[in-house]
């Protein structure tokens, strides 16, 4: 008896210590770039270095976007021993060399793979190879993990994730895990101890439409995030020409007001100035980068104009004017009320504006206001997006 008792204290142990994720990693949501959007299954040893390149060389990586990540499709096979195989001819000289190559920018490496038995492009998947995978990611040096849900079957979502996340964790290396299985399961209520992330939504679309009912899906899961554990709303579409250059300002701003992962999706060698100008605006990445770690929550809802406002370290906020409508809008704004408004839980004290400097974060100026309340003019599906700024 005394032998069982002491067994199961050991298996005990053994599971506290192994049942759990690497918890200092993503204190701000991770920022990136991933080859799904625009290149899909063409992915190659060669395009990943040169994206790692152009990573550096865009300024991209100075304003904080640090990891490269291929998505599905680098793993073709397994072999006898049920290794995952890289494709030869598309990776001739194996993941290591490419992981070797993006940390030597300064970089960090991910990887894709898949909860069920295949991925969703019929690739080799991670179910029952968790451990084993585990480990090869740890050779190869991994720092991020993309695990889908294809081809799950009847699975249950939190034990196929939690094995993974356990995996990962008795492997040793500190990997940022990022569980995309689409919000099936409202992974919001039970993946803040199982991934550092995890998609709220089916995939994102390159198009007006795809990106703001993504964005309508995410109002009321603000309780859900913060350092560690983020919603993800999924990858940027910023640069891929399906959106005019207003709704990917739009686009760009929403993801960093919900404290959204930003994991651009575009070529990175070949940006026009108008991209650059978007993904390298570091006064709208700092209010996704921000400290206190709060997702935005709507303020206002008239239907398609909307305020939303984001709580922000320095007991300073940011506040995202939208219009989703097909028409332009002038609306009244009253910043001296919105500097007094309620930000939702742990709300911090009253903001005076006479405090603060308010600052628009796309024409990168102060407003200089006479009165408190003015009329601002919104575009067609634009925002006007301020940060409230200490004095």
């Amino acid at each position: 008896m005394k032998r069982l008792i002491t067994v199961f204290m050991l298996l005990s142990l053994f599971l506290i210590n192994y049942a759990q994720k690497f918890d200092q990693l993503a204190k701000t949501p991770p920022m990136g770039w991933n080859s799904w959007n625009k290149y899909h299954c063409d992915v190659s040893e060669a395009l990943i270095m040169q994206m790692a390149d152009a990573m550096v060389s865009s300024g991209m990586k100075d304003a904080g976007f640090e990891y490269i990540v291929i998505d599905d499709c680098w793993q073709i096979a397994r072999d006898e021993n049920g290794e995952i195989v890289a494709d030869k001819d598309r990776f001739p000289h194996g993941m290591k060399y490419v992981a070797d190559y993006v940390h030597s920018k300064g970089l960090k490496f991910g990887i894709y793979s898949c909860a069920g038995k295949l991925t969703c492009q019929k690739r080799p998947g991670g179910l029952g190879h968790e451990y084993q995978d585990a480990r090869t990611y740890t050779r190869y040096g991994v720092d991020y993990l993309k695990y889908d849900w294809c081809n799950s079957s009847t699975q249950d979502a939190k034990s196929s994730y939690a094995n993974m996340r356990d995996a990962l964790y008795a492997a040793g290396r500190p990997i940022v895990f990022s569980i995309c299985e689409w919000g099936s399961n409202k992974p919001w209520e039970w993946a803040g101890d199982v991934g550092h992330l995890w998609r709220t939504t089916g995939d994102i679309g390159d198009s007006w439409n795809s990106m703001i009912n993504i964005f309508n899906q995410q109002k009321d899961l603000a309780r859900y995030a913060g350092p560690g554990h983020w919603n993800d709303p999924d990858m940027l579409e910023v640069g891929n020409g399906g959106m005019t250059y207003e709704e990917y300002k739009t686009h760009f701003s929403l993801w960093c007001m919900l404290a959204s992962p930003l994991m651009a999706g575009n070529d990175l060698q070949n940006m026009t100035p108008e991209t650059k100008s978007i993904l390298l605006n570091k006064e709208i990445i700092a209010l996704d980068q921000d400290s206190l770690g709060r997702q935005a929550v709507c303020y206002r809802d008239n239907g398609d104009y909307q305020i939303w406002i984001k709580a922000l370290a320095k007991n300073e906020k940011a506040i995202c004017l939208l219009n989703k409508s097909d028409e332009k809008k002038s609306v009244m704004v009253d910043y001296a009320l919105l500097a007094k408004a309620n930000t939702g839980r742990r709300s911090g004290p009253a903001m005076n504006l006479e405090n603060y400097r308010v600052r628009d974060l796309w024409e990168h100026k102060d407003l200089i206001l006479k009165e408190t309340s003015i009329f601002v003019d919104l575009l067609p599906h634009t925002v006007k997006v301020y940060r409230f700024i200490r004095k």
